[in-house]
């Protein structure tokens, strides 16, 4: 299948979609038989097969940018999994500008992706829009044998599961999902060697998921192979 060629399952879009488990979940997806956009700061495919577009998501000019690419091209699945860590060190090292950063990538770049991509997911067939969160930012279940110090982060993966409820009740209406997933811990290079899930694992069962989603699971948080997640 080419990069720009049809698939008879549609087009997904990954964010980040150029390493990691971005990578992982873009191969997935194409091996899944789906027509795979790799979003991201390269400009190369990671796979043979997926097609490369540029994006910075602390950038609403890159957002835009993407955006007049993709004119007029549905879009069935968006995931967005890019996302950022800040420091570590607990409230001692919480400093303004990593503060913002991690926010701006994480939270505020999805939320206007998914504006600017509106017009293409209504094109679509799936209409499904899936948010790579984490457990770190559930306030019911994040401090269960997690209790590292990283502020900018969990808080950031707090506002995108908000974002991820308010952006499925606006939606619903014109029959758009959207949901999140928490990875797992996952053998990338913010999870470090010691997590216990290989990035294939992880994104055979967010893919699995995410594909079997509809509008009966939005507003949902789940993790990669399927159990419920508190909010």
């Amino acid at each position: 299948m080419s990069a720009t060629g049809k698939s008879p399952k549609g087009t997904v879009l990954v964010t980040g979609g150029h390493r990691g488990l971005g990578a992982a979940l873009a191969a997935e997806f194409l091996a899944s038989g789906w027509q795979v956009i790799a979003a991201g700061r390269r400009a190369t495919s990671p796979v043979a097969g997926i097609e490369a577009l540029p994006l910075m998501l602390e950038d609403e000019a890159s957002i835009e940018a993407a955006a007049r690419a993709l004119l007029g091209r549905p879009v069935d699945i968006l995931v967005h999994n890019a996302a950022i860590r800040g420091a570590t060190g607990g409230l001692a090292t919480v400093e303004t500008a990593d503060f913002e950063a991690v926010m701006r990538v994480n939270v505020l770049g999805p939320l206007l992706l998914t504006r600017a991509l509106l017009p293409n997911l209504r094109a679509g067939g799936r209409r499904l829009v899936a948010m790579i969160s984490s457990r770190a930012g559930s306030n019911s279940e994040g401090h269960v044998d997690n209790p590292d110090g990283d502020y900018a982060y969990r808080l950031s993966k707090a506002a995108l599961n908000m974002a991820t409820t308010k952006l499925a009740a606006d939606l619903r209406p014109e029959g758009i999902a959207v949901m999140a997933f928490h990875p797992g811990w996952v053998k990338t290079d913010m999870g470090g060697e010691e997590a216990v899930l290989s990035m294939e694992e992880s994104a055979s069962g967010l893919r699995r998921h995410i594909e079997a989603s509809g509008l009966a699971q939005t507003a949902s948080f789940r993790t990669h192979d399927g159990l419920t997640i508190g909010w």
